[in-house]
């Protein structure tokens, strides 16, 4: 079973290798995991006059995770589970790769002169000198050497093909510019993939250039032997996961046993819209890291995509009290906010990125956010196309923007927008979501139908997207009511909060002439908002409905009722109370009436 000690021993000496490499955004990580670990006895300073209790403490462990006693969303566990775990520090064994080449003690047999070769490479490669850097360690021997000088080519051809972007079609035009040094890259990895002789960082390398070249199965098969060989490379891990497009590819994959599997796993979850079993993932994992600022944002990250919004907000809120100038994550806080109209929040939060770093993507997003919440839709826009010149990539901005146009009524734009983030990641049901929308505004619902399919196929578990599929089936182009129903059944057993799945069914069975399936609809969505207390044009017309449905039927006490209710209206509604009144009057003269019917 894996130790705190042995997590900790092994991060600290994975940083160091990590940042030897170049991999920072790995070397952040391992970083923050390591802090994460509990410490016993161990006081933090308290920032801007928050206290905080001790980090090794019961009472602050208590305090910090007084929301996983929650048992919605997690069920009971315990430890990192699953069979063997490496717990051996890297720098005291020998870690076998698949490959066959070894880890360890290998790693750190170079001559004085090659390691000053690489102290230069290393110095050039840091100030984004990535040609230099590769020339110096042109005829450096080494894996170390080798995995340097090919990353820093690699690294080139990526900063060409942005800046070729950039003079072809704009920061945000459509470029088909490729990595040059891809093809190069490919043909010297493979030959010293083919002879064994490259290690756990040129197989991650080699992942990457195998995905970019389109050879998908390939990588893969790369990538589980790099992370096998090397767990702690956290960035090979998220290399993978972006090659699991579903949950059959994820449980086809064979990797070694280790608590950076379970990581990825949780990751994984989260990616594939497997909320309970991530959530379930991160819980056991805070056994060990129960002060994982990573952690906590997964958890609130998920509580978020299970549109809990009330714990992810009460999470984020308490991770910016521990880190104040924490950006990472925050865009998604930002959302959560926009969703539930909290203006003086998300003003406070926008204001608190701005001061921390304002040309940081999340940040233009967050401000982006809040601009849309003023409903000022044009300077919203602005810093969504400055985060998209930060990073043309960034998947949330390429969303909010495409909702932007759409309010707006830049329908063409939001098309664009909404199909720029499909192609980045085509897991985000919220983009097609986002297509269908637009094309349902278009009047176009064969179109609107197809993009639904996709968000329902990849949320199936959730009320909107069969909502959405129903209401293009009830559309007056395809008026295929039948399949409209089932859809409004499914979102029914989804959990349908809002009652539109229960007024949707009532209005179809009634269209129908299916009259007792109708009332027995409207009684229950009538039912619903009462107990909501939320009246409105829905209340009166299921009030009217049923006032109608039971004088057919002859049942003049359940129709009075109703009746009575309806007066309590102004407007139509209330003439038509009374109108049904009179005729139950006329029918059946010889009843007794309440003294307020007319």
């Amino acid at each position: 079973m894996v130790t705190k000690e042995g997590c900790r021993v092994e991060l600290r000496e994975a940083i160091r290798q990590l940042r030897d490499r170049g991999l920072y955004t790995a070397a952040k990580w391992a970083a923050e995991q390591l802090v994460g670990i509990e410490e016993e006895d161990r006081v933090v300073t308290p920032v801007s006059g928050y206290v905080r209790s001790d980090r090794g403490s019961s009472t602050g462990r208590r305090e910090r995770r007084a929301w996983s006693s929650d048992k919605e969303f997690l069920r009971a566990g315990g430890g990192l589970g699953g069979g063997e775990m490496y717990s051996t520090p890297l720098g005291m064994r020998t870690h076998v790769a698949a490959s066959g080449s070894g880890y360890g003690t290998p790693l750190f047999q170079e001559t004085e002169m090659e390691n000053d070769r690489h102290m230069l490479a290393k110095s050039y490669f840091d100030t984004h000198e990535y040609r230099r850097a590769a020339f110096v360690l042109r005829e450096t021997p080494g894996k170390k050497a080798l995995f340097l000088r090919c990353y820093s080519l690699y690294l080139a051809g990526e900063k060409r093909k942005e800046e070729e972007a950039i003079e072809l079609g704009g920061p945000l035009g459509k470029s088909d510019g490729l990595n040059s040094e891809l093809a190069g890259l490919e043909q010297e990895l493979s030959s010293n993939y083919s002879n064994g002789t490259l290690d756990a960082f040129g197989m991650y390398l080699y992942g990457i250039v195998l995905h970019e070249r389109g050879k998908d199965k390939l990588a893969r098969d790369v990538l589980v032997k790099s992370v096998d060989a090397y767990p702690w490379n956290w960035s090979a891990w998220l290399e993978l996961q972006a090659l699991c497009t579903d949950m059959s590819i994820l449980n086809s994959l064979e990797l070694k046993d280790h608590w950076m599997k379970e990581f990825f796993l949780a990751s994984a979850y989260l990616e594939l819209h497997k909320n309970i079993e991530g959530l379930e993932k991160y819980m056991k994992l805070q056994e060990i890291f129960p002060f994982s600022e990573y952690i906590s944002g997964q958890i609130a990250s998920g509580f978020y995509n299970s549109r809990d919004y009330e714990r992810a907000e009460n999470l984020y809120t308490d991770m910016l009290k521990y880190d104040p100038y924490r950006i990472d994550g925050m865009d998604i806080f930002s959302n959560i906010l926009y969703v539930k109209e909290s203006f003086a929040s998300l003003s406070h939060l926008a204001h608190r990125v701005f001061l921390t770093d304002k040309y940081r993507p999340e940040s233009c997003c967050i401000i982006g956010n809040y601009y849309s919440l003023k409903g000022q839709h044009e300077k919203a826009v602005l810093y969504f196309k400055r985060a998209l010149k930060l990073n043309k990539n960034y998947l949330s901005a390429w969303t909010l923007m495409g909702h932007e146009y759409v309010e707006m009524k830049n329908t063409p734009a939001a098309v664009d927008a909404y199909r720029r983030a499909v192609d980045i990641n085509p897991r985000d049901y919220r983009a097609w979501y986002g297509l269908g929308q637009t094309y349902e505004i278009l009047a176009m619902p064969y179109y609107a139908l197809y993009y639904y399919r996709q968000a329902a196929l990849l949320r199936p578990d959730d009320a909107r997207m069969w909502i959405a599929i129903g209401n293009c089936y009830d559309s007056e182009q395809l008026q295929m009511l039948d399949q409209a129903m089932k859809c409004y059944l499914r979102a029914l057993r989804n959990n349908d909060n809002e009652g539109i799945a229960m007024h949707k069914l009532a209005k179809l069975h009634s269209q129908l002439g299916r009259h007792d399936e109708a009332a027995s609809y409207y009684k229950m969505n009538l039912e619903r908002m009462e107990n909501e207390q939320n009246g409105g044009p829905e209340m009166i017309e299921a009030l009217l409905y049923l006032a109608n449905y039971y004088k057919n039927r002859k049942d003049i006490e359940a129709a009075q009722m109703y009746c009575s209710r309806l007066l309590d209206y102004g407007g139509p509604e209330k003439e038509d109370a009374k109108t049904i009144l009179r005729g139950l009057r006329s029918e059946n003269p010889a009843m007794d009436f309440e003294q307020a019917t007319p």
